[in-house]
């Protein structure tokens, strides 16, 4: 019997990337669909030296509704993991309507092109943004979704519009993911995460730092009521991820309905224990310096994944010092990303 299919929109990017490597590992055959607006088609070139195959990248967006048709009459697929999108907070501030028109009309298109082609599995890349600003940590699938952004509600509206889906054709199968912060890279050192221009997320900078692109880091704020003052996150390795991503696939295969579900540690690391990590990981101090709060920033934010614990069998496995260490063996071999 062949492998199943499994189209990976946005599988040329960070996360993307790895959950080919998973769903490879668990015998499926990852197809990616990328725009590549902010990854690299080289990628396909480690995920063959990680896995031993090379998965087919066609170029393309989800809001290509004529593309989709024709990928997903193409073969058959048994599912479609859904990662493609923008997600950067400030910049879905300054320009909601393209977040709006990227995230939800493509999720959109994307939904209404499986349900042509007859593909009912769907395993959706939400957001712990959708919470927002929560009334206690860890925060459980139950706590009251008040996206504070537009890429937050651009999220939320597409897990709203999915659970209508659902609810209105039962054979569909869906999972809704809300995920805290990846960070990490593959063991192997060979793919890992590369933002174009200014990264928004703290394990990027703190990488950058170390290899020498950056001066220092900025630390906003060190004066939050916790216990070192700095900001707490539930960082969660980028595998651990991606393996929840195909304990999900499996879970929705063996059962129609929708699952939504956090994939997280369950535990909050601050800024500073991040950077201690990471001094441990790269043998030396980093150079930080401490600047003023951001605005809308709030003081610790992490999840509850006992329910993906239950529901999937999933719990992440890799912890703080792991994170650090892979984000630096792939940060040292690849200063520029897959750019020679």
């Amino acid at each position: 019997m062949a492998s199943p299919h499994v189209l990976v929109t946005g599988g040329a990017g960070f996360i993307g990337s790895h959950t080919c490597v998973a769903l490879a590992e668990a015998g499926y055959v990852p197809v990616i669909l990328d725009n590549l607006c902010n990854s690299d088609a080289r990628v396909r070139e480690r995920l063959q030296r990680i896995t031993g195959s090379t998965p087919r990248l066609i170029e393309g967006d989800v809001r290509d509704r004529a593309l989709l048709d024709r990928v997903l009459g193409s073969e058959a697929f048994s599912a479609v993991i859904h990662f493609a999108g923008v997600k950067a907070v400030g910049d879905s501030v300054a320009d909601p309507l393209g977040y709006y028109d990227n995230n939800v009309h493509g999720s959109l298109v994307l939904a209404s092109a499986m349900r042509q082609a007859g593909v009912r599995t769907l395993i959706f890349s939400s957001s712990a943004t959708v919470y927002g600003e929560p009334d206690h940590s860890p925060i459980p699938e139950s706590a009251p979704c008040r996206p504070a952004n537009p890429y937050g509600r651009s999220k939320r509206m597409v897990e709203e519009a999915l659970a209508d889906l659902q609810q209105s054709e039962p054979g569909w199968r869906i999972a809704l993911l809300r995920y805290f912060n990846p960070v990490g890279a593959h063991e192997s050192g060979l793919i890992g995460e590369h933002p174009q221009g200014k990264p928004n997320n703290l394990m990027p900078f703190v990488c950058q730092v170390a290899v020498g692109l950056r001066e220092k880091l900025v630390i906003h704020g060190d004066d939050y009521p916790t216990p070192d003052g700095t900001g707490v996150r539930d960082y969660v390795h980028v595998m651990d991820l991606a393996e929840g991503h195909v304990a999900a696939l499996r879970h929705a295969e063996r059962q129609p309905g929708l699952a939504t579900l956090n994939l997280g540690t369950g535990r909050g690391a601050s800024v500073l224990e991040v950077v201690r990590a990471f001094e441990r990981a790269c043998g030396r101090p980093l150079p930080c310096e401490v600047g003023p709060r951001r605005p809308g920033d709030v003081p610790a934010y992490w999840g509850d994944p006992s329910l993906a614990q239950a529901t999937l069998g999933w719990r992440a496995r890799r912890g703080l010092d792991q994170m650090c260490a892979d984000s630096w063996r792939w940060q040292q071999g690849n200063p520029n990303g897959y750019a020679p």
